[in-house]
């Protein structure tokens, strides 16, 4: 057996959270800490978001009552040029 030169790459093992390496979102990987914490979201940030939400709904159902206004008319108009 000869020499073997070290990988200079190691691959990296995750581990799963477990007890002994998992506190409060955060987890120790390779001796680093990695946080898994979910993204906060405060709530007047929530409340705006809800509010943005609202508002691009209302134009949609605005825009979709238009075009089915405009469907409605023409088909009317077809019924009149029948007789």
């Amino acid at each position: 057996m000869g020499y073997k030169k070290p990988n200079p790459n190691p691959p990296v093992m995750l581990k799963q959270p477990s007890a002994n390496n998992y506190v409060d979102g955060l987890e120790i990987r390779n001796g680093r800490l990695i946080n898994l914490r979910p993204d906060s979201v405060m709530g007047i940030e929530q409340a705006a978001m809800y509010r943005k939400q609202m508002k691009k709904q209302y134009k949609i159902d605005c825009i979709a009552d238009g075009i089915e206004r405009a469907k409605m008319r023409m088909d009317g108009d077809r019924n009149i040029y029948e007789y």
